[in-house]
């Protein structure tokens, strides 16, 4: 069951209780795993550093030299860090996993930089699979020129391979003549609700499709093997390992990963712990697996769901109070209209499943927070850590409400050095003011937990704690960072990525600490972060990372 208990002390009752527990058997018994000559941030921000940790089974037991070596004994395996950077290990709140892992045997289309390359890279995929569906390879036509690409830019290298492959947003997908006509797009085709196709001047589809309208080719597309999805989900795994993740929450829109999961969890520990969330209009099928099987375990877990209140500003699906500053005749779309919002979010929180909804536009936050509000007064009291996922454009009278109602903000920093460089076009200057406000978030009072929407940003927190404290977009533009009052510290970042997504995920009592009772959930990098030239954190690299006490990573294999 999720934990509904609270610090104590800056460590659960039930945290410290079992740390008395375990120094008593390693007391008598001695350790299984030492890291000795360590500097280690334990996650309390500001707190005196650690230079060794002790690990017995799947927990830390002793922290300091003098703990930790009275309990070595013969049987502990002693790794000297020699003063390797240790923390807790980083906790990714919000990927789409599978879509993220399947790019890593897809095409890299991020890297393209001209028309002529995007068709060269899509044709030679194309030739290596003729026949089968291209699905991966995200990519962003504000690093090609700026204009959307269409089906005849890649029909003629393209004649037997249906492409249907994602915007780096995730909110539209690139289709080829021949994924349009398997999916029955043509100029008669009308916009489903919450969705767009967009279409040329005399109304024929381009090949792009946005949100909603993604459905139509979703129902098409032939599913992979069970087999093929856990081979793609191990891969991802090992990725994250190598970045010093040791979990990750994915609040995915249909139920892609959470078969994966399971089967992964049946056959032994996944190395990296998971916490699945599902559609929020499947609340009452995810309540009744609830009901039945519990919450799943501390390896892969479940009970949460996920909403979508509106699109992206990369897609101007966003919801927004004004036009968009370059196309004014839009303003957003509602992917899920509000009425069935209140309906399933109350629902779900009436039965006890955690909620969270995505959210990007003023409109679309402002919304949320409503009926978050509404759901509230409405279910009564309760600890329910309501959550916004990304809440990246506010206007500035709402981010106290973030606080005020213990909504937790779900933020990815790294999106505010890669949309920052077009941003100003979409919304203009002065709605820039509430835009990824990380310093104005954490200094209201608001739990601010990051994370990197992989595949739309690396599954490399580096990156992210990078973006968060320097705010220098990725094309070089901003060099002293872009909306430089909104950097935060070194120490606020790492909080985001350990402590606060423990809160914001119910494990505050045993993850996002390096503290006696709690997991051993560990990473070691080269360098200190907290004290490095910020502008030299994306080339730390990691050492090794724990996860319940094995070593699940090491450089060099």
């Amino acid at each position: 069951m999720i934990s509904r208990r609270l610090f104590v002390g800056g460590a659960s009752a039930a945290a410290l209780t079992l740390a008395a527990r375990l120094d008593a058997l390693a007391t008598d018994h001695g350790l299984d795993v030492a890291l000795i000559n360590a500097n280690a941030w334990t996650g309390r921000v500001g707190a005196p550093r650690a230079d060794a940790i002790g690990i017995l089974g799947d927990r830390i037991v002793a922290l300091g030299s003098g703990a930790v070596r009275q309990r070595i004994t013969r049987a502990t395996r002693v790794i000297d860090l020699k003063g390797a950077f240790a923390m807790p290990a980083f906790t990714d709140g919000h990927t789409h996993f599978l879509r993220g892992a399947t790019n890593l045997i897809e095409p890299n289309l991020l890297d393209v930089r001209s028309r002529e390359e995007f068709v060269a890279a899509v044709g030679r995929a194309a030739r290596a699979r003729p026949g089968k569906w291209m699905l991966g390879g995200p990519w962003d036509e504000q690093r090609m020129g700026g204009v959307l690409p269409a089906h005849d830019w890649i029909d003629a290298v393209t004649p037997d391979t249906p492409v249907a492959i994602p915007r780096t947003d995730l909110h539209s997908y690139f289709l080829n003549a021949v994924a349009l006509r398997l999916a029955g797009i043509t100029r008669d085709t009308p916009d489903p609700a919450g969705g767009q196709i967009v279409r040329d001047a005399q109304g024929n589809p381009t090949g792009v499709v946005k949100d909603n309208a993604k459905l139509l080719v979703d129902r098409i597309v032939p599913p992979r093997s069970d087999a093929e999805v856990d081979e793609i989900m191990r891969k991802g795994i090992a990725h994250g390992l190598s970045k010093g993740v040791g979990q990750v929450h994915n609040p995915e829109i249909d139920w892609s990963v959470f078969p994966s999961l399971r089967r992964l969890r049946a056959a032994g520990e996944t190395d990296m712990r998971f916490y699945a969330f599902v559609p929020v209009a499947d609340w009452e099928r995810m309540a009744k697996i609830v009901a039945e099987e519990g919450r799943g375990d501390d390896w892969v877990r479940w009970g949460a769901v996920k909403a979508l209140a509106d699109g992206s500003l990369g897609a101007r699906t966003a919801m927004l109070y004004a036009p968009y500053t370059d196309v004014p005749s839009q303003t957003g779309v509602r992917v899920t209209s509000l009425a069935n919002l209140r309906e399933w979010i109350g629902q779900a929180d009436a039965h006890g499943l955690h909620v969270a909804t995505h959210a990007i536009g003023d409109r679309a936050n402002d919304d949320v927070l409503d009926i978050y509000q509404a759901v509230a007064d409405a279910n009564g009291p309760k600890d329910r850590r309501f959550r916004i996922e990304h809440a990246q454009h506010l206007r500035p009278s709402t981010i106290p409400r973030f606080a005020r109602q213990k909504v937790i903000a779900s933020m990815q920093p790294y999106h505010a050095i890669d949309d920052g460089r077009w941003a100003v076009k979409r919304i203009g200057d002065e709605r820039l003011k509430g835009t990824y406000a990380f310093k104005s978030m954490i200094d209201s009072g608001a739990t601010v937990a990051f994370g990197s929407d992989w595949p739309v940003a690396p599954l490399d927190p580096l990156t992210g704690v990078y973006a968060a404290i320097t705010r220098r977009t990725i094309d070089g533009a901003n060099p002293d960072g872009w909306l430089p009052d909104q950097k935060i510290t070194a120490e606020q970042a790492l909080h985001g990525y350990t402590v606060a997504n423990a809160h914001s995920g119910f494990m505050e009592d045993r993850t996002g600490l390096l503290a006696p009772g709690y997991y051993a959930d560990i990473a070691v990098f080269d360098a200190d972060l907290t004290a490095i030239d910020p502008l030299k954190i994306p080339n730390v690299a990691a050492l090794h990372t724990f996860v319940g006490g094995k070593q699940r990573f090491t450089t060099g294999g």
